[in-house]
């Protein structure tokens, strides 16, 4: 099951392409985010990762609780694998989809 999973970003910068890309902390593990879809988020929002890109950005409380209830049902063992092969290959901006 694919889920989105909430992480808090700790900086961000934009990759030799000019993408804007973050470091997102998701419960001590820290993973290369693609910010492009969510142009408002700065370092200490919380987002909604999937797939290796930000969909949305959440309150603090709300990815807290989303968290939770994700690691209840064992649904974050995908953090713990290697760089997920979108936020590797974001496209560039204003490339083609």
């Amino acid at each position: 099951m694919c889920l989105a999973v909430p992480g808090k970003v700790l900086e961000i910068e934009r990759n030799p392409e000019g993408v804007r890309m973050a470091k997102a902390n998701f419960g001590g593990i820290v993973k290369s985010v693609c910010l492009e879809y969510t142009p408002e988020v700065v370092p200490g929002d919380y987002v909604l990762v999937h797939v290796g890109f930000a969909l949305s950005k959440v309150d603090e409380e709300e990815a807290a609780r989303t968290y939770e209830i994700l690691r209840e049902m064992n649904q974050l063992a995908e953090l713990e694998e290697g760089e997920t092969e979108a936020a590797a290959a974001a496209p560039a901006k204003g490339g083609a989809s």
